[in-house]
Parts: C-alpha cells; structure tokens; sequence
C-alpha cells in the first residue's frame, strides 16, 4: 500500500508540469500572433508615416517649383477686340480669344450648371480637390455606368488652363492639385466658376464661352438655350472631336449626357429637359463666319492708327450697315455660283460707301473661308476705262464741256495704235457719247492732249494712292489700283467735288465704356470745281442713259458711273453711285487668267443693280450734284449746247492748232451723235465696257 501510496505520490508531479507546459504553449503561440499583427500595424504605420513624410516632401518639392503663393495671381486673359456693325450688333471678334469677358450674373442659370453637372457635380462641395469624385469617377469609368466623368474638379482644370501645361505628367496634377488648394482659398465658387467660363477652351479658336456661343450659335452667351448649353457644356471634355461644326452627332450624343445628369441633380426640370432632347441644338452660321470677316480684317489693319498698346477687352464701332453687307454677299456669291463657271470667272469684290467715304459694305472675296485675301482693298488690277473719268475730268479742267466734239478715229502714238472695243469708229463725237459709250481713242486723245502727268496728278488729287505710270496708255487704265481706292475716288464726284479717304472705323472703347478713339470729320478738302463735278456728273450719268451701264439702270434715281474692262477680259469693273451711296464691283480671276468676254458692262453691272435696287430701297431719291446743269435733254441737244457757256480754246486749242469749235458748229454732231446713240449701244451693249 505505501508502496502504491508513493508511487501515487510520485505520479502526481508528473502530471502538473505537463498542464503547466500545455499553458505555456499556448501562452506562446498567443505571444507569437499579437508579436506578428503588431509588427504588422506597426510596419502599416511606420510605412504610412514615411509615405505621408514622402508625399509631403513631394508635394513640397513641387511647391518649390511654383512661383511664391504671395506672389501668385490670375493671369490676364489676352483682350478681345468685338468688332460691331453700325447698330451696334457684332460682325466679329478679334484676339486671342475670340470673344469678350462676361460675368456669370449675365447668363442663364442653366448655363453654369451644365458644366457643373458634368464636369464637376460636387464642385460647391470639395475644397479644389474631390477625392470622392475621384473615387467615383475610377468606379463609373470601370463599370461604364452612368454619365463618364473626370477625376479633376473645376478648380483643377481652370489651375491648369491658368498656370500649367498640357502635359499629362504625376507632376504636373500635384502642381494642379495645389494650385487648385490655393484658387480655392483666394476666390469664391462663383468667382472661379466665372473664371472658368471665361478660360477654357471650346475649339475652333474659341476660348469663353461667349466666344463659343457666338462661334457656334451666332448669338451671345446670355441668349443660349437649355439645349445649346447643354452643348456647350458637353463640348470641353473633347473640343476637337465634339465640335458641333464637325461632329454634330457627337455632340447632340454629348449633349444628352449633360441634360441628364442636369436632371439628376435638380439643375433642370424635367419638362425642359424633354424639350431640350426633343429640339437639339444645332451650330448655325455666324455673322462673324463669312464676308464680315473681310471687314474686321481691314478694321484690325488699321487699328493701331488709332489706339495704342491695351490690355483689356475693347470695341471697335464701325461703319459697316449688317443689312447691306449681308446683301453685298449674297448678290456677288449668287453671281458667281450661276454664271462663274459659264464665264470662267472665279472671284469678286465689292466696295460700298458713302459719298463721305463711310464704308457700308465690303466684300473682299466669294468665299472668306476658302480665301482671306482681301481682293477689295489688297489686290491691284488694272481698272480699264473705269480710269477714264480722271482723263475727262482733266479735260474738263482744261477749258472742255460735255459737248465739246472729238473725233473718234484711228490714233497712233508710236509703235502704239489703240483701238475701240468695237473695232469701229464713229467720227466727230461729243466727250459726254465718248465716255457713255467708252471710245478708247478719244480717251487717249483727251490724255495726250492735257498730258500724262495731268492725269496722273489728278487721279492722285482724287484718292488714288498706288503709283501710276505717266504714260500714254494711263488713259485706258493700264496702271493697277485696287477697288478701294476706285470707290473712294468717284466719291468725290457723288458729293460735289470734296476729296475722301475711305474710313471704316468711327469709335474705339474700352471694357468699361472709356473713349479711346473717336473720329471727326476729315477728308482731302475740295479737289473738283463744283461746276467741273456738275460736268461730269452729266457725261457719267449718260452711261446709265444709253452708253454701257444701261442695263445698271435704276428707274426713279439718278446715277452715274464707268464700266471698265482690260485686255483680253482679264479684269472686268464697274463703278457708279447715286447721291447717297457710292459702290464699285470688280471680277476676275486671282492667277489672271482669262475670262470668257467678262466686261463691266454684263456680269458687275448686273451685282452693281442688284445690289444697289436693295440699298436705295425706300430712300429718297438725292439728285446728283450740278446734274440737272449739264444733263442732257431728251428732246435736243441744241439746246444743252446752246446754253452751255462757250468753251475756250486755251489749252485744248494750242495743242489742236485751232480754237475750240463755236456752239452752231457743235449742235449737228452733237445731234448725230444723239441720233446714232440708240443703234450703236445696240451693237456694243453686253459686250462693251
């Protein structure tokens, strides 16, 4: 027993260190996993400790890269210079940017809140970075649910449209993303918003969205619909591919998107939502986009004479009538598309002004698009015998009248033999039949005998800048001018004789309303003796009555003017006015090709009518000035030669050999010429120039 007793007792220690061990086992397996969770979380936030240290030198790094934020500011957007019509309606934009600064309280509400519903639906919530909106954009990109969204806020895109470059680097979104942290701090949502609008960029040279509502909508920002909004809004994820001009499925798809996220958001009820998916946007064709281009070019030309160096938005109010440069357009680009091919002429221009040279409409090409050229105040061409009332007007000034009698017969100057266009010769005409129906020899005679140089200084006296040869033929319009210079001179016979310079700019102001400029009256003083004007007046207005501007005629107005055609039908002109308005019209071709038989008479003459029927529409008709003096009577000559002051022989005379013929000797040609006027038109009209 005691044996069993002891070795029972020698069992039972046995026994306790085996329970004891189990526990300390356990004990250490229990150790071992709190040791590796907490070298886990302590590696976790030694790691995170070293990444938010690394980020912060990073960021801190890249901080050192930027300007000072003490020394940060806006940059001034480029000025834009609005280029307005007359009424004051915009014919185009000019700059950098294509359109004007304009405040957010000016637009629509749905406006601003289409680029915030899809570019950036928490922007009134995040501080200029969304880290939310990061999250949910990855996610939506991943599972291609709902509308596609960026991971940069507003504040981030206009950071960058502000400060950085276009390149898509990790360094360049922290110096985003900071930038962002600090327009944040410095400006109110609305503010940045406004900065915004006012920045980015829509494409096709747009930048604002007051430069794109009139690029692609003809209209201010502040006029845009839900649905053109909804457009705009869309277009700045992608401008090149969803440019309504270019890709107007996309961007209706696009536009879409925006409207429903709108509607998702309460930026939009849901009635005008449907409206607005039920009417989609569409670009229409702005003012800016076609002929008035041509002006605002000649308006940027000039500026600088005007205004010096500035650095805000400015206007520029013009002279220019919209309605009547729309019209111009039409009637030339209507022309040319009939009956261009037919006679293989390609291009146009067209002048129009007052007689005090204010010009209303200015066409500088078919097609300002295809070409910027501006072929109305740029390309010189030879003007043919629309040159003509400056050799007569010469001669005028010389002691000649109306009636006084040339002889229309083979000249030779030289090895240089000038002919008609007709090939034929009528004898002992009047000056006023000789420029009716545009005889080139009695030009050249009248030139010959005043002298080139004469006619030179007085074309020079008249406007015309581009410099001329004092030569023989200067008498048919063998030096090259451009139609500018053209119109601008013949407005001093439609205003009594005072010398012009065609203007187009009448004011400059700045963004705030200050004058930088406004024009007074100038001009080049009286160049024409009023009776000389009243003269010739008389002799250009028988070109409408039966020489070759006949079919030009406008019933119920006085008009006067010249045709010009060049050698071979290269150039065809023709340039006229009434008492109120002054238009000249030029077609040809840009490489100098050929035309088939283009004459000033047919193809300008008939722009020339078309336009001015709809330009004098509902005037009163303005009597040229000194007309009734010198008109012609429609009963008899004889009496016009009868009253007309006897002309001296004075220069004329010395160069002739003998006097002036007496006012009987004058009164049967005269009536010949008279008599013959309806037969020969007959044969010229069409053809002549």
């Amino acid at each position: 027993m005691a044996k069993r007793s002891g070795g029972g007792g020698a069992r039972q220690p046995n026994k306790a260190p085996a329970r004891t061990t189990g526990r300390a086992k356990a004990s250490s397996r229990g150790r071992r996993r709190r040791s590796w969770l907490g070298r886990i979380v302590y590696g976790t936030v030694v790691l995170g400790l070293w990444g938010v240290i690394g980020l912060a030198g990073l960021i801190a790094y890249h901080a050192s890269q930027l300007p000072p934020i003490d020394q940060l500011a806006v940059p001034k957007r480029p000025p834009n210079i609005a280029i307005l019509a007359s009424d004051g309606s915009l014919l185009a934009n000019r700059g950098e940017t294509g359109g004007r600064v304009v405040s957010i309280k000016e637009l629509p509400p749905y406006l601003p809140r289409a680029f915030v519903a899809i570019e950036d639906r928490r922007f009134y919530q995040h501080f200029g970075v969304d880290p939310v909106g990061i999250l949910r954009a990855i996610g939506q990109n991943l599972t291609r649910r709902g509308v596609a969204q960026g991971g940069s806020t507003l504040t981030q895109q206009l950071a960058k449209n502000l400060f950085l470059t276009q390149e898509r680097t990790a360094s360049r979104k922290i110096q985003e993303a900071i930038l962002a942290l600090w327009l944040e701090h410095k400006y109110t949502k609305d503010e940045i918003l406004e900065l915004y609008l006012n920045r980015v960029y829509f494409g096709a040279g747009a930048y604002g969205v007051e430069a794109a509502a009139q690029r692609y909508f003809g209209k201010p920002a502040k006029e845009v619909s839900l649905a053109q909004a909804a457009m705009l809004g869309g277009l700045v994820q992608a401008p090149s591919r969803l440019a309504p001009n270019r890709n107007l499925p996309a961007a209706q798809a696009r536009a879409a998107q925006v409207l429903a996220a709108m509607q998702e958001l309460g930026f939009a009820a849901p009635q005008d939502v449907k409206v607005a998916l039920a009417q989609p946007a569409k670009p229409t064709n702005a003012r800016g986009g076609g002929s008035a281009n041509y002006v605002a070019d000649l308006v940027m030309d000039v500026l600088d004479d005007y205004v010096g160096k500035f650095d805000t938005d400015i206007t520029v109010q013009t002279t220019v009538d919209p309605v009547l440069q729309a019209a111009a357009e039409k009637v030339l680009t209507d022309e040319l598309n009939a009956k261009g091919a037919r006679f293989n002429v390609g291009q146009g221009a067209l002048v129009s002004m007052r007689p005090d040279g204010a010009i209303r409409a200015l066409i500088g090409g078919r097609d300002y698009a295809q070409s910027q050229f501006n072929r109305a105040t740029t390309a010189k061409r030879q003007p043919g015998s629309s040159f003509k009332p400056f050799v007569y007007l010469a001669a005028v000034e010389h002691g000649a009248t109306p009636d006084t009698v040339r002889e229309d017969a083979p000249v030779r100057i030289g090895n240089w033999a000038p002919e008609n266009y007709s090939h034929r010769y009528e004898g002992p005409v009047t000056l006023r039949t000789a420029l009716a129906h545009s005889l080139n020899t009695v030009a050249v005679r009248l030139g010959q005998e005043v002298g080139p140089k004469t006619v030179v200084q007085t074309a020079q006296r008249l406007g015309i800048t581009s410099p001329l040869q004092a030569n023989g033929s200067i008498a048919l319009g063998t030096s090259e001018v451009t139609l500018l210079e053209m119109v601008g001179a013949y407005g001093a016979f439609a205003n009594g004789g005072t010398g012009v310079i065609p203007y187009v700019v009448t004011a400059v102001k700045s963004q705030g309303g200050k004058v930088l400029y406004k024009r007074s009256d100038n001009g080049l003083g009286r160049v024409i003796d009023a009776n000389a004007d009243g003269m010739m007046n008389a002799m250009m207005h028988e070109v409408f009555v039966s020489g070759t501007g006949k079919k030009a005629d406008i019933p119920g107005w006085d008009l006067a003017g010249k045709s010009g055609t060049t050698q071979d039908y290269r150039d065809a002109w023709f340039i006229g006015f009434s008492g109120s308005l002054v238009t000249g019209v030029w077609l040809g071709n840009d490489d100098g090709e050929l035309t088939k038989k283009v004459t000033g008479g047919n193809l300008p003459a008939e722009i020339w009518k078309s336009y001015m029927t709809q330009a004098l529409k509902g005037q009163t008709p303005v009597p040229l000035p000194g007309l009734n003096r010198w008109r012609r009577q429609p009963e008899t000559t004889a009496s016009v030669a009868s009253a007309a002051p006897p002309a001296p022989g004075g220069l004329l005379g010395q160069i002739l050999g003998e006097p002036e013929a007496p006012a009987p000797r004058q009164s049967a040609p005269a009536r010949r010429a008279q008599k013959d006027d309806r037969n020969f038109i007959e044969k010229l009209f069409g053809i002549g120039d």
